[in-house]
């Protein structure tokens, strides 16, 4: 039953109706009363937890809400505002008329398989767009999809979802990763490393379920679900409903694969093969909520997004004397605000000028080169942060030489920038050529480093499918860390929760 209140958030948004309710938050319809128009109002309370979960609960949230309004696609819900009031974050996004996914497949049974195709190209359209940036939603599934009036889609928010959802596992309490344990790929469900390839696999089972009406997998524990995940095969739909084109069952069979590698490179890929199977160019029904309604071809994915670093900002007009300390000053204080993307802006077009200035190889450009590298990590601008690192990486070692602590600080970033671009047989090979250097104690540097590095290598080894490899790199690294630095080291426990995991689901 819905709730109804007159609290106003912000000096603002007038709660309507209570529509959604996690361990940890609430979703409201809500009235923005200085443009009037609804919206839907996302209410998080970190102090349910206590201490450091609390904290980083807050800055997962706050994180999730900046990137998630940079994501600019007419299929992802668009975000209006995002702020504190007391011990309360919230979240304001645009308010969708239309039904959930899970709710119109409830009312179609069995779902039109055209249909099913029709929301697939869609959700492939949005997912392209968001791999982009990069950032792996880890949790599609109908809940977060909704379908307008208008049959177009509408993916809800990356990751702020999860922060509130009552079915969420968290790695930090159970040992199993964030994710709905039916929508959870292999190696999402090992603890790995995650990456677009994770989004194609819940696809797969979000395209099994509306062709064959159930999931590919269900079970009564989670564990036996995520077992499934890992060593059943999927039942071909065509033995479930013989009228399912081939071709879209085999394409379901792929983004089911269980080595990622084996999945379709993309979802720009797997959008060209759904595209002949879509419905041919004609007059809409007008009929409301019909997902095959919007394909005139407006929606496919933007082939160049993906492979194309985002605009680079444009260069500040010459100057004679640009004023570089002036801008460094600038940044530090939007920085302090948290006001990334300025920060990022202001670096990007003073760098031509400062360089023009002192030289390309001049400490100052060097130093406003290394807060740019910086800045773009922390804006999530992996794809621009990437060349930036290995840029200075290079140059650096060729000062210094290949054991320089930070040149091989840099070869660490970049190796992080694979990771979250989806690469994670680039990423492993960047780690395990820099392991060597970390472990020889003539480097000088953070000790801390080398263990992280072998606990990052073991993520990536889970999601690459080499669990065998992984399992033996994460127990000698455990036994590494106890000597070094106890048992109760926070490393240590999160180690030893992946490896019960591990061998709870190999067993």
């Amino acid at each position: 039953m819905s709730v109804a209140t007159s609290r106003v958030i912000a000096d603002r948004y007038e709660l309507s109706t209570l529509i959604g309710q996690g361990g940890m938050g609430q979703v409201w319809t809500a009235y923005d009363q200085r443009l009037d128009r609804r919206v839907a109002v996302k209410l998080l309370r970190p102090d349910k937890v206590a201490g450091q979960e609390a904290d980083e609960l807050r800055r997962r949230f706050v994180r999730e809400c900046r990137v998630t309004a940079q994501v600019d696609h007419p299929g992802l819900v668009t975000v209006h505002d995002a702020g504190s009031v007391g011990e309360e974050l919230f979240l304001v996004m645009q308010y969708v008329d239309g039904a959930d996914l899970s709710d119109h497949l409830a009312e179609h049974d069995p779902y039109p398989w055209q249909w099913a195709v029709a929301v697939a190209a869609q959700l492939c359209a949005v997912l392209s767009a968001v791999h982009a940036v990069p950032i792996v939603h880890r949790d599609l599934k109908p809940r977060n999809v909704m379908v307008k009036q208008d049959g177009t889609v509408t993916v809800l928010d990356l990751g702020v979802a999860s922060v509130m959802d009552t079915d969420t596992t968290r790695l930090t309490h159970t040992g199993s990763p964030i994710g709905s344990p039916a929508y959870m790929a292999p190696e999402q469900a090992m603890g790995g490393a995650v990456g677009p390839y994770t989004d194609l696999y819940a696809l797969g089972v979000l395209l099994h379920e509306l062709l064959s009406g159930d999931v590919p997998f269900s079970g009564s524990t989670a564990l036996g679900v995520l077992h499934r995940h890992l060593y059943e095969p999927p039942l071909p739909v065509r033995r479930l409903r013989s009228e399912v084109p081939p071709a879209l069952e085999d394409l379901v069979l792929r983004l089911l694969s269980k080595d990622p590698q084996h999945r379709p490179a993309s979802a720009q890929e797997t959008y060209e093969q759904l595209l002949p199977l879509l419905p041919a160019r004609g007059m809409p029904t007008g009929a409301p909520l019909d997902p095959t309604r919007p394909f005139l071809r407006p929606h496919a994915p933007w082939p160049d997004r993906a492979r194309t670093p985002a605009t680079q900002p444009q260069a500040a007009p010459a100057v004679e004397k640009p004023d570089v300390a002036g801008a460094v000053d600038e940044v530090k204080r939007l920085l302090g605000e948290g006001r990334i993307t300025q920060a990022v802006d202001i670096l990007g077009s003073i760098l031509p000028a400062a360089a023009a200035e002192h030289g390309e190889h001049s400490p100052v450009v060097r130093t406003l080169r290394k807060q740019y590298a910086a800045t773009l990590m922390d804006d999530g601008q992996y794809r621009r942060a990437l060349p930036e690192l290995r840029r200075l990486a290079d140059e650096r070692a060729a000062e210094a030489g290949q054991a320089d602590p930070q040149s091989l600080r840099f070869r660490y970033d970049a190796a992080q920038c694979l990771e979250q671009l989806g690469e994670p047989a680039a990423a492993l090979a960047e780690y395990r050529a820099l392991l060597p250097y970390y472990e020889n104690q003539y480097v000088a540097g953070d000790p801390e480093i080398s263990l992280e590095v072998r606990r990052r290598m073991g993520h990536l080894l889970l999601a690459l499918g080499d669990r065998g490899a992984a399992h033996d790199t994460l127990a000698r690294l455990l036994h590494d860390v106890e000597r070094l630095r106890g048992p109760g080291y926070p490393m240590a426990a999160e180690i030893r929760r992946t490896l019960q995991w591990l061998g709870q689901v190999r067993g």
